[in-house]
C-alpha cells in the first residue's frame, strides 16, 4: 500500500459496519475519520424513542400532579408527546445552555415540572369562594405546566433554522420537526443559528396550537376568563396590567433555577458560561415593574432615578441597582448578579445599554434642580422601559448630558468689564397667611455680602486703581464701546418691597405620580396672577380645591388616601382626612389644606395649626 493510501478514505461497503450512535441520536465520528470537514448534523428521533429516554421524569410528573392515570395522559403526556414532536433533537442555544441534543426538549420538561410543583405552595384566586377555587385550581395547575413547557417554544421560530441533508428548510410555523422529517424521509437534521437573533417571545404563540390541542384551551377556558390569558401572557414575557400573577412568577423563578444549574453543571465542559445570556430579561422585567409601580421611578419627577430627555432615557447608577437587586431578590431568582458593575456588564452585551465615552465608567447628566452632575446608565431606546405605561412622558427640551466646563481662568489680562461678579443670592420671602400680602418679617433688610463665583468660594477683592483711575496690571483688550463703562450699581431695593417669591411642591417620594402632579400643577398657579389661582394660601396651610383632582382624571378617594399616607393634609385624624369650605373666584368649594412644610417658598412660622 502506497503513502496516499493512508490518507485517503475509502467508500462505506454495503456490509461495512455503520458507525456507532450515541444516546440521543447522534452518530459519533469514527477514530479513523479524524476530524470531519462538515457537520454531522443531528440524527432523528422519534417520539417514542425521546418519551423512553425521559421515562423517570414522567414518573416524577406523575407523583407531582397527583391524579388518576387517564387525566394524567390527557394533561400531562399528550403535550409533552405533542412537544417531542415539535422539537425532536433541537438543542435549545447554541453554545450556552442546554446545548447539547435534546437541550430543547429537556428544558420545557423541567421547567414545567419546577412551575407546576411550585403550585403546591400557593393558593390561586384566594380571593374566590371554595366551590370556584375547587373549579380553578386544576386549571391553574395544567396552565401552568403548560407555560413552562412552551416558555422557551419561540428559540424554534427566531434563533435558528433547520434543513434537511438536502438543504431543504423547515416550516416551523406549519409542522412539528418530527412530522416534516417522516414526511422527507430524512434522518438527520442541520441547525444553523441566527446571529444576533431578537429575544421574540411573542413568536411562540404561533407554535402554541402543535402543543395544546384547541380541546385542551377550551377546557382551561371553562368557567373563567383569567386562566387562558395568564398562560400566554407568562409565554409572551408581557404580564397584564395590573394584575399580580402567581402563574407567570412560577415560571420565570422555575426557568431561572434551571437554567442556573444547567450552567453550573456544565462550566467544567464549555468553559465559562456567556455572562448573563439568560437574565438580561429578568433585569429588564424588574425596571419595567419599577418604573410602573416605584414612586422613585416615575420618570422626570423630582430626585427620580429615571431622566427622559433629547438624548434618550438614562437611569441613575448605581442608585438604581439596589432597588432592582430588591425585585429580584423577592422573586427567588438564581443567578442574579451583586454588583452594579455586573449588572451594567451584562445589559450593554446584551444591547440594552449604550457604552460611556472611552475612560468613563457611566455618563455624566445634569438632571433640571441638581445642583452636581450625577452618573446615570444610557438605555437604546427609551420604548424599552416606558412602553406600555399608563401615563405618557415628555421628554425634557433641555439636554441631560453634562458637557465639560472649563472655568475662566484668573489671568493678568483680566479686567473690571470681563470678570462678572455674581450677584448676592436674595433672602426668600415669607409667607403670609393670605396670598398677596407681604410679611412683616420680610421688610428686614440684610447687608451686602461679598461677591462668590460658581464655586461657591469668595472671589478675592479686586485691587485699587491708582491716582489715574487705572487698574494696576495692564488691562486685556476689549471693545471701544464696552472697556472703559464702568459697572452699573445696582440699586438698593425699598424696604418696604419683598423679593420675589416661587412657590414649589415638595412632597415626598412616596407620594402617588399622579397625584403629585396634579398637586404640583396646582402650586404653580400661585405663581402667576392670584384671580387665577387655584390652590390659595389660608390660616393653616394652602387650600387645593377637590374638583383639581377630578379635572386631572384622579379619583377623590384615591388622591385622599394618597395624601394622607404621606402626612401632607391639615387636620387628618386615625387616618381619615378632613376636607373644608373656601370661596375661590366666588364660589364656595370643598377642599383639602396641604401643610406648609411641603410648600417652597412658605414659612411654617407663619400659620398656625388647628387643633
Amino acid at each position: 500500500m502506497g503513502l496516499l493510501d493512508l490518507f485517503q478514505s475509502r467508500p462505506r461497503l454495503r456490509g461495512d459496519p455503520s458507525p456507532r450512535t450515541e444516546p440521543g441520536g447522534l452518530a459519533a465520528p469514527l477514530a479513523s475519520a479524524g476530524h470531519p470537514s462538515v457537520d454531522p448534523g443531528i440524527g432523528a428521533s422519534t417520539v417514542d424513542e425521546l418519551i423512553a429516554s425521559e421515562a423517570e421524569f414522567l414518573q416524577r410528573f406523575k407523583y407531582c400532579y397527583g391524579c388518576d392515570a387517564e387525566t394524567f395522559e390527557r394533561d400531562i403526556v399528550a403535550p409533552i408527546r405533542r412537544y417531542a414532536s415539535y422539537v425532536n433533537l433541537l438543542p435549545a442555544t447554541a453554545d450556552n445552555f442546554f446545548c447539547s441534543a435534546g437541550g430543547l426538549f429537556r428544558l420545557g420538561l423541567e421547567v414545567a415540572f419546577f412551575a407546576l410543583q411550585g403550585t403546591d405552595a400557593h393558593i390561586v384566586s384566594g380571593r374566590a369562594t371554595i366551590t370556584v377555587r375547587k373549579e380553578l385550581e386544576p386549571r391553574w395547575r395544567q396552565a401552568t405546566f403548560l407555560a413552562g413547557l412552551c416558555s422557551e417554544l419561540h428559540r424554534t421560530l427566531s434563533h435558528a433554522t433547520v434543513t434537511d441533508e438536502q438543504g431543504n428548510e423547515w416550516p416551523a410555523y406549519l409542522v412539528p420537526l418530527t412530522v416534516w422529517l417522516e414526511r422527507r424521509k430524512a434522518r438527520r437534521f442541520f441547525v444553523r443559528w441566527i446571529a444576533n437573533a431578537a429575544d421574540s417571545r411573542g413568536l411562540g404563540l404561533f407554535a402554541l396550537p402543535h402543543i395544546v390541542s384547541p380541546e385542551a384551551m377550551q377546557h382551561l377556558a371553562e368557567a373563567n376568563h383569567v386562566v387562558v390569558p395568564q398562560m400566554l401572557a407568562s409565554m409572551t414575557g408581557i404580564p397584564l396590567l395590573h394584575e399580580q400573577s402567581i402563574l407567570i412568577e412560577l415560571v420565570k423563578r422555575a426557568a431561572a433555577l434551571v437554567i442556573d444549574r444547567d450552567l453550573a453543571a456544565s462550566a467544567h465542559r464549555y468553559g465559562r458560561p456567556i455572562l448573563g445570556a439568560h437574565i438580561e430579561r429578568y433585569l429588564l422585567d424588574a425596571m419595567r415593574h419599577l418604573v410602573a409601580a416605584h414612586p422613585a421611578w416615575s420618570p422626570n419627577t423630582e430626585r427620580s432615578r429615571v431622566w427622559l430627555g433629547a438624548e434618550g432615557l438614562f437611569i441613575v447608577w448605581p442608585n438604581a441597582a439596589a432597588e432592582i437587586r430588591k425585585v429580584l431578590e423577592d422573586d427567588e431568582l438564581r443567578g442574579i448578579p451583586k454588583a452594579p458593575e455586573t449588572i451594567v456588564e451584562i445589559l450593554t452585551a446584551a444591547g440594552v445599554l449604550i457604552a460611556p465615552p472611552e475612560g468613563q465608567a457611566c455618563w455624566s447628566i445634569l438632571p433640571p434642580g441638581s445642583s452636581a452632575a450625577i452618573e446615570a446608565i444610557r438605555l437604546v431606546s427609551p420604548d424599552i422601559l416606558l412602553t406600555g405605561q399608563t401615563r405618557p412622558v415628555d421628554a425634557l427640551a433641555q439636554p441631560l448630558i453634562a458637557r465639560a466646563a472649563t472655568a475662566p481662568s484668573r489671568t493678568a489680562g483680566a479686567t473690571n468689564a470681563n470678570i462678572a461678579a455674581v450677584p448676592p443670592p436674595t433672602t426668600p420671602a415669607l409667607a403670609t397667611p393670605k396670598a398677596g400680602a407681604v410679611s412683616p418679617r420680610a421688610a428686614t433688610a440684610t447687608p451686602r455680602s461679598a461677591p462668590e463665583d460658581v464655586t461657591g468660594q469668595a472671589e478675592p477683592p479686586m485691587p485699587p486703581p491708582d491716582a489715574q483711575g487705572v487698574l494696576d496690571f495692564e488691562p486685556s483688550p476689549a471693545p471701544p464701546s464696552e472697556a472703559n463703562v464702568p459697572p452699573e450699581p445696582i440699586p438698593a431695593q425699598p424696604a418696604s418691597v419683598a423679593p420675589s417669591r416661587r412657590f414649589a411642591l415638595k412632597a415626598p417620594l412616596r407620594l402617588v405620580p399622579q397625584v403629585r402632579q396634579a398637586l404640583q400643577d396646582a402650586i404653580a398657579t400661585m405663581n402667576s396672577d392670584a384671580r387665577t389661582a387655584i390652590a390659595v394660601t389660608v390660616a393653616s396651610g394652602v387650600f387645593v380645591p377637590l374638583s383639581h383632582f377630578k379635572a386631572h382624571s384622579i379619583d377623590v378617594s384615591v388622591a385622599l388616601r394618597a395624601l394622607v399616607d404621606v402626612d401632607m393634609l391639615v387636620g387628618t385624624k386615625d387616618r381619615r382626612p378632613r376636607t373644608y369650605q373656601h370661596d375661590i373666584g366666588g364660589q364656595e368649594q370643598a377642599g383639602v389644606i396641604v401643610k406648609p412644610t411641603h410648600i417652597e417658598g412658605l414659612n411654617p412660622i407663619d400659620f398656625h395649626t388647628p387643633t
